[in-house]
């Protein structure tokens, strides 16, 4: 199991329509496609203007066979276009287990 952490700084005061439009368009497809979404934050201190989501694979090969399905997506396609321009920079980080589960 491995954990992709996610992070997208956004654009001072983007965070509320960002979150109505992966709400409005990005959920439903990331959900399908990439399963199991631990959990969806924004930050209170540190960085601003931050969000990160947190999603479970079962393996590194499960995670790119999925993030692969949702880039060829159609309905992600259309969350994409409309939030890219809310963007900074994004980054992403794999997690593993540092105990055996």
């Amino acid at each position: 199991m491995i954990v992709e952490e996610r992070e997208y700084l956004l654009k001072p005061g983007a965070t509320a329509r960002y979150t109505r439009l992966w709400a409005q368009f990005g959920r439903e497809p990331q959900t399908r496609i990439l399963g199991d979404l631990l959990g969806f934050y924004t930050t209170e201190t540190g960085e601003l203007n931050t969000l990160i989501y947190l999603w479970r694979y079962d393996s590194h090969e499960d995670r790119a066979r999925k993030r692969a399905e949702l880039a060829s997506d159609a309905d992600f396609a259309v969350f994409r276009s409309q939030v890219r321009d809310l963007l900074v920079r994004q980054s992403s980080r794999i997690l593993t287990p540092a105990l055996p589960t």
